[in-house]
């Protein structure tokens, strides 16, 4: 049999049940309501079984949560002493252990903005570990609000009052055309010139989508997309085929996937996207997580300068 949940869901589980709502599990673990509902649904998806009746009152524990009850606490109990044990047995490797830093980012900042800072903080900590978490940007703010990473580095600014959003630098979104396309000789675009193009847009959900949309909303003329795409990279591919057109951030623009791809700006509104370090409230940076920051502010004005 697999086992298909961990520590964590068993604390939220504890959590619920102890508080009497998801919403009070939440503040108590640090952790985002949604991020408290996932993990519940996933906990009943692995188990079979419903533990909790929600009701627009209250959340009451069915019998599959009180017999499932005395056994997360057991677990939970033996995990605990298990890992102090382990600790007191191998406080030898307590510093390497202590050198282990996980960052959640976006995809398209990674080359130009987290791969530079990275390289520099690995020359300044020899022996330093770096776990990265490719994520979208809710995925971002899922883990650093869960506690997961110990930082975000993301386009999106929305965060619950656990976090906090710092602004590095913003992101133009521009037009991205194959090469000897018709709009690639034009000096200047405004949102007129998209209309008849077959457009192709990030998919819906996304902070970037979220952005354009309110863009179109508010231009004079009417753009209306033809293909969504989940990602940049494959947008970029869709651009370069020939397929049609992309509104794609322009530092996605700036790497070697992007071959055969021209871009341009197009007139107001503009779309500017936020990009920014995501991180827990209380949280106090101290040591390499310290010394990342300053690099990706340092980082971020040499983006925003250039």
């Amino acid at each position: 049999m697999r086992i298909n949940f961990d520590f964590i869901d068993l604390q939220v589980f504890l959590a619920v049940l102890e508080t009497g709502s998801f919403h009070g599990a939440a503040q108590r673990l640090s952790l985002s309501q949604p991020s408290v509902t996932r993990r519940i649904a996933g906990l009943e998806e692995s188990l079979g079984s419903t533990l909790f009746e929600r009701t627009t009152r209250a959340v009451r524990p069915t019998l599959a949560a009180r017999r499932l009850q005395v056994s997360a606490e057991a677990m939970l109990e033996t995990a605990t002493e298990t890992t102090r044990a382990m600790r007191d047995e191998s406080q030898i490797h307590a510093y390497q252990r202590a050198q282990i830093l996980t960052i959640a980012s976006i995809p398209t900042v990674l080359r130009h903005l987290l791969i530079p800072a990275m390289r520099t903080l690995q020359a300044r900590r020899a022996g330093l570990r770096i776990r990265l978490m490719d994520l979208s940007a809710s995925g971002v703010a899922d883990a650093v609000a869960s506690g997961e990473a110990e930082i975000g580095v993301t386009s999106m600014s929305l965060h619950d009052a656990s976090t906090q959003f710092d602004n590095l630098f913003a992101d133009p979104i521009v037009l991205a055309l194959p090469q000897g396309h018709d709009l690639a000789d034009r000096g200047h675009l405004d949102w007129g010139d998209l209309r008849n193009q077959t457009l192709i847009l990030p998919a819906r959900g996304t902070g970037n989508r979220l952005l354009i949309d309110d863009a179109l909303a508010r231009a004079a003329d009417r753009v209306h997309w033809v293909v969504e795409a989940g990602r940049s990279t494959t947008m970029l591919r869709l651009v370069e085929d020939g397929i049609g057109i992309g509104l794609l951030p322009r530092i996605a623009l700036q790497n070697d996937a992007a071959r055969g791809v021209v871009w341009r700006r197009i007139g107001q509104p503009q779309i500017l996207r936020p990009i920014g370090l995501l991180s827990r409230t209380a949280q106090r940076p101290t040591g390499a997580l310290a010394d990342l920051i300053e690099l990706l502010h340092a980082a971020g004005r040499q983006l925003r300068d250039g």
